[in-house]
Formats: C-alpha cells, structure tokens, sequence
C-alpha cells in the first residue's frame, strides 16, 4: 500500500475516534463499570441456622446450594476502584469473591463500603475488619446520620472506629456521592423497621446506565415515591423479594415482619410494559421463599416477565 494511502487511512481512524469520543461514544472492548451481585439471601442466610423445615432440608441433605446473603459489588475497571454495598455475615466468602473478580492476589480491600441500615445482615461483617479479624487500617464506611451515630456510640463498632480499623464518612440522602470517575451513587430514604437507623436503597449511575438497589422495604405503598416512576428512570433495579406471598411464615402474623410479597409486586406492576417488567430482578429472599428452590415459582415469576437475581450475576453500567 503506498505510503499516501496509509496517511489517509490512519487521519481517517484517527479523526472517526476523535469524533466518537467528542460525542461520548466508546469503543466497545473498553471495560465500563458494572455492578456484581454477592448475594440474594434475606439477612441469616440459606439455609438458615436452627431451620430443619422442608425450605432448608434439601441443604443439610446435600441437595440445594448454599445462599449468602445480599450484597453487591460496584467495580470501576477503568479507574481500578471496588466497593461493596452492605456489609453481611457473608463477609469472608464475598471479599474473595471480589478479590477474584478484580484479580487481587495480595491481601487487599475494597476502596470503601457503603450500608443501607442497621439490620444485621446488612452491617455485621464490619466486625471481619477488627483486630480479631483482619486489622484492616481506615477503611472508608459510608452511612447516613443516624447510622453513623449508631456505629460510633455502640460496641463492638465503636471499638472499629476508635482503633480506625474504619474511618466513617457522610452520606446524605437524596444527594450524590462521586465514587469515581466511573461511578455515582445516590442513598434513597425508604421506609422500613427504623429501631437504630436510616434504611435506605440506593440509585448506582455509570457512565451509561443506571440501578435501583432496594433490598428492604416496608410496602411500597408507604414510599413517598411511585415505584413505576423509579423503574422508568433506570436500566435495573433489584428489589426486596423476602417474601414470595403471605403466609408464607406459619403461625406467625407476617406484619410483624412487613416487605412487599414478590406477589404485590409483581401485581402492581402487572399493567406496566413488558421492557419495564423485565428490568426488575428479585432479592434478598427469605430462606422460606419458595423461588430458592421451587422450579414453578421461579417460572411464574419469568413468565410475568420478572426476572431472579443469582450470585455474581453481572450489570454493565
């Protein structure tokens, strides 16, 4: 090829990639940020300790897989950062998770943790960062007011922060938090059982699309926001499934222990577009949930258009 022609091609690439890039076009090979889920499980996990009920026998029999409990990754390759949301009772196995998905090696920590509430499935595994544990040095841990208070005035956590184990750092709700370049994160008030912080979910933003994290909730019919509304605005959103419909808990009054019935849900937004519905994937399943192990439950829900998250289940941002 002469020597003029090879010039030209190249100006010719050279000047389309400009472009692309001018009108925030990426080439489709660069990494882009993305969410990992860590988990699907309600608070104690599947199975859950004590139960010896049909829902977790097939696990002591060898005949269901383990479950751990909800968490998820934010990972930014681009500019190499990771963040866990929630902190669960699952820690040790989530952290390897993470350090394989981010090729770690050497020993090594997430870039920050963000919490969602004081339930103990969200915020125990704080404790695997104490000098029992891994002695880690000023891990940055994210939370809202009453959160943060919680931590700091309560033992053992009072105990992470004061020998700095953590660093707490301030979340506001309703307002964004740059993570990085790549990644944007807004906590979103939510009502839930309140007896020692905030609950919130979270709205995660990359540099092309966007997800809705809530894994508690009361009812949505107590949110100061239309669920419909949140859905339209984002690519994604995994949502409260701890309870597939009511009943589902024996001699025990469910409103003790309110969430929206993976029935509710699925119910109010029966009438919304097929593209909607398919955006939705359930979570933080109660080791009761039938769709754990019932194939004509997760089929149900799949034939509704909804879909059930699964452990390192991937969503590009």
């Amino acid at each position: 090829m002469p020597p003029h022609t090879v010039f030209t091609l190249f100006r010719t690439i050279f000047g389309l990639c400009t472009l692309l890039l001018f009108l925030g076009i990426r080439p489709m090979n660069r990494p882009q940020p993305y969410v990992m889920l860590l988990g699907i499980a309600q608070d104690a996990g599947y199975p859950q300790a004590g139960c010896e009920k049909s829902c977790c026998k097939p696990y002591w029999q060898g005949k269901a897989k383990r479950q751990l409990v909800t968490s998820l990754a934010l990972i930014d390759p681009i500019h190499q950062k990771a963040f866990l949301i929630d902190a669960t009772p699952d820690f040790p196995a989530q952290l390897q998770l993470l350090r394989r998905e981010v090729r770690q090696t050497e020993p090594w920590l997430p870039d920050g943790i963000l919490l969602t509430h004081a339930h103990f499935g969200h915020y125990a595994g704080l404790l695997h960062l104490g000098r029992e544990a891994i002695g880690a040095k000023a891990v940055p841990v994210f939370a809202l007011p009453k959160m943060r208070r919680f931590l700091a005035s309560n033992g053992p956590w009072e105990q992470l922060v004061s020998l700095k184990n953590i660093v707490l750092r301030p979340l506001q709700a309703d307002s964004s938090l740059t993570l990085s370049n790549g990644l944007k994160v807004r906590p979103i008030l939510v009502p839930h059982r309140d007896e020692y912080s905030e609950t919130v979910g979270f709205r995660i933003e990359g540099l092309n699309r966007k997800l809705l994290f809530i894994p508690d909730i009361d009812k949505w019919s107590k949110w100061n926001h239309h669920l419909k509304e949140q859905l339209a605005a984002v690519d994604y959103a995994l949502l409260d499934g701890t309870f597939y419909q009511n009943g589902e808990l024996p001699n025990r009054d469910m409103s003790e222990v309110p969430h929206p019935f993976v029935a509710e849900t699925m119910q109010l937004l029966s009438a919304a577009p097929l593209q909607e519905r398919q955006k939705v994937f359930f979570i933080h399943l109660n080791h009761t949930n039938p769709l754990l192990r019932d194939s004509k439950a997760k089929s149900a829900i799949r034939r509704a258009g909804f879909g059930l998250g699964y452990e390192r289940q991937r969503f590009s941002l």
